[in-house]
């Protein structure tokens, strides 16, 4: 490859240098921030020598190029666009600041609880393994070891208002360890378990806002949304003080007017408000999954592909959250598991099929990167460029999500999908090796029924 002949191709079919917001690459693609999408040919791009397909994810445009040539690639495409090399985290937050209010605040939320993923995983795992255990012996439950395993299986779920606080406070850029500390008022011991209120007899009471109205003193495990909500106005909070309040006092004053006023606000107005919000949400997603035969898992397996595309799945992260602190099991999980793998299915089946080498070479690997829970190469390289294939992707998510949802298929923990997402369903392993197998065949099926090669288009 003539890696600057190849750099300067795709400089000018991404409409030239001042066209260009940011750049950065990956293991194998090339990652641009355009500024005037209209300007820049997507076609054009992907017929260059040297790049085997193109696709927009997360407000950016992502051109594979292959492990090895694509640092090459870049550095010639730098010296060409007379721009600076900058990092990947400095390439999504470019690509973020072009996203409307909305995507801002889903990816948000993709930011907070992707950190703390490894915890919920790794409490998930032991949960899931605990269980398939005791399914095949059910005397181990009385074993000293399987307790001590037991009680920090779901630790991370105990306590996941103060991993939530953390990692939200980094995000919104406050001080961590007062985020932490908001998590630790919703779970204080001297408020009632929420998982313990409805066998609590007299919950007690306080009088707040100068005897405005009386609230519960009720912890909040089991939810997400007003710790996030809490910490955002923390760190809002603390970065105003820390500009008003005088240097010498403000290692006292801030952190101490930090966490008084969005502690009170928080169990008197915030928790109060939020957490019924949530409640009602969690409710109805459950309610819509669990309807009969299956059809609500079926509707959101159909449409969890459409959301991957518009940008919007990460607020799954949070429903995800709330499901497996209040209840133990994520039934999402394994909705999402059926349509990745579905879309996985149609690229490799689109591979199979198609006569053009070069597409062969991107939708293969695509495939495999979607059978392991990433699909944005399968959707934007593949199946949404040639439609049919994203259809027939649809469907089988669609069919396998019917098939979880008739099975009763959770898992323990979130964050893996596809494939791997077997260690997480040890507890009803076979039925989710059902649902994704079901998945894959029906998508596969309707890719080679409905897509046709467009050489053997032209010959028809």
């Amino acid at each position: 490859m003539d890696y600057k002949k190849t750099a300067l191709a795709i400089l000018d079919a991404v409409g030239g240098k001042e066209n260009i917001v940011s750049a950065a690459h990956c293991a194998t693609r090339l990652r641009l921030v355009i500024a005037d999408n209209a300007r820049c040919d997507k076609k054009t791009v992907e017929n260059i020598d040297g790049v085997k397909g193109a696709f927009e994810a997360s407000g950016q445009l992502q051109i594979i190029i292959g492990t090895g040539a694509v640092n090459k690639v870049y550095d010639e495409f730098v010296a060409a666009a007379g721009i600076a090399a900058a990092s990947k985290e400095e390439v999504k937050q470019a690509a973020a600041a072009k996203s409307p209010w909305y995507k801002r605040a889903i990816k948000t939320l993709g930011d907070v609880f992707v950190p703390i993923i490894p915890a919920i995983v790794a409490s998930g795992l032991l949960m899931g393994l605990l269980e398939g255990f005791a399914n095949v012996f059910p005397g181990l439950t009385e074993n000293g070891t399987y307790t001590i395993i037991h009680l920090f299986s779901n630790a991370a779920f105990v306590f996941l208002p103060i991993l939530i606080g953390t990692s939200a406070a980094k995000v919104f850029g406050g001080n961590i360890y007062l985020g932490a500390v908001i998590g630790m008022i919703m779970i204080h011991t001297d408020l009632v378990n929420a998982w313990n209120v409805a066998s609590a007899e007299n919950i007690p009471t306080a009088s707040v806002w100068f005897g405005l109205y009386d609230v519960k003193l009720v912890g909040y495990q089991g939810h997400v949304i007003p710790v996030i909500i809490a910490v955002w106005l923390m760190c809002a909070l603390e970065k105003r003080l820390h500009k008003i309040v005088p240097e010498m006092i403000d290692l006292f004053v801030t952190p101490l007017v930090s966490v008084l006023v969005t502690g009170y606000l928080t169990l008197t107005v915030i928790g109060p408000v939020f957490g019924t919000v949530e409640n009602y949400v969690l409710a109805a997603v459950q309610t819509l999954i669990s309807l009969p035969f299956g059809l609500g898992s079926a509707l959101c397996g159909a449409i969890y592909a459409p959301t991957v595309v518009a940008g919007v799945h990460h607020m799954y992260n949070a429903l995800e959250a709330g499901m497996l602190s209040s209840t133990g099991f994520d039934t999402w999980m394994p909705i999402a598991s059926c349509a990745n793998v579905a879309q996985g299915a149609a690229a490799l089946a689109f591979a199979l099929r198609t006569r053009d080498a070069k597409l062969k070479n991107m939708a293969l690997p695509a495939s495999l990167s979607a059978f392991l829970g990433i699909t944005e190469p399968a959707i934007f390289g593949v199946n949404l460029r040639f439609f049919k294939p994203f259809v027939a992707g649809i469907v089988g998510g669609c069919i396998g999500s019917l098939v979880a949802g008739w099975l009763h298929v959770s898992s323990t923990a979130y964050g893996i999908t596809g494939v791997f997402g077997i260690l997480i369903t040890t507890h009803n392993l076979p039925q989710y090796l059902i649902s994704i197998a079901v998945a894959f065949v029906v998508a596969f099926l309707v890719t080679v029924v409905i897509y046709r090669d467009q050489k053997e288009e032209a010959h028809a």
